[in-house]
């Protein structure tokens, strides 16, 4: 493991990055700094993320650093990479095809839904939040730890994948946050990058991770109860 202070440092450095890009994907396409919904989104995204990152600082930078390890480069599978490659450039997309909406003024969102759309993103955060304080291994990267268990207590008691469902719930929000109607069209492709994510990882986990093939007898449902 990383000193602490190293960890922190590229933690924070990281988080101040990513919403330094995600300024640049809403602004220059939209073209003008006229856009409070976007700054909205950016002032509840960054807060959301950084609250957990700090909780994450002080209580468990194990955690902490498997996260910031993220991204098509640090996965181990080639099959991963490809994957988390389509996930950039459908997150990239969602964020472009909003502030192109808001430029060209293809949408007309109300106020109340703008509003449901940042509750949507911190609410979907707060659930990654209580992912990580059920399950300390849950790296950025498809990988398993010496010392990894099978956890099924939590969240993961009602589906194998609650991060992923979350995480589904904070995007949906994002294109309704920033003004846009259009941008949930990358929903679609987004869902079916994830879903194929958490089939491979499911793949990896049964043949790495002791006790997983039991824990999928136990806990049926992937993304959603009682359904699939």
């Amino acid at each position: 493991m990383k000193p602490t202070n190293d960890v922190n440092r590229k933690a924070l450095g990281g988080l101040l990055s990513l919403v330094v890009t995600l300024a640049a994907l809403l602004f220059l396409p939209a073209w003008t700094l006229d856009y409070w919904q976007a700054w909205m989104f950016l002032l509840v995204f960054s807060v959301s993320v950084l609250l957990i990152t700090v909780y994450l600082m002080s209580r468990d930078p194990g955690l902490l650093e498997r996260r910031i390890q993220a991204g098509p480069g640090a996965e181990r599978e080639a099959l991963q990479k490809i994957i988390q490659f389509l996930a950039s450039v459908v997150f990239v997309a969602m964020f472009v095809v909003s502030a192109l909406d808001h430029r060209f003024r293809w949408s007309t969102v109300p106020v109340y839904v703008v509003m449901a759309g940042d509750s949507l993103v911190a609410l979907g955060l707060l659930g990654v939040f209580f992912v990580f304080r059920e399950n300390t291994f849950t790296s950025a990267t498809i990988e398993v730890d010496t010392a990894q268990v099978v956890i099924s207590t939590g969240p993961y008691a009602f589906v194998r994948h609650p991060m992923y469902i979350e995480a589904l719930i904070m995007l949906a929000g994002v294109p309704l946050a920033l003004g846009s109607w259009w941008g949930l069209l990358t929903l679609i492709p987004m869902t079916l990058v994830i879903v194929w994510r958490l089939l491979d990882e499911e793949r990896f986990l049964a043949q790495n991770l002791s006790g997983y093939q039991e824990y999928t007898q136990r806990v049926r449902y992937r993304l959603l109860p009682f359904i699939w």
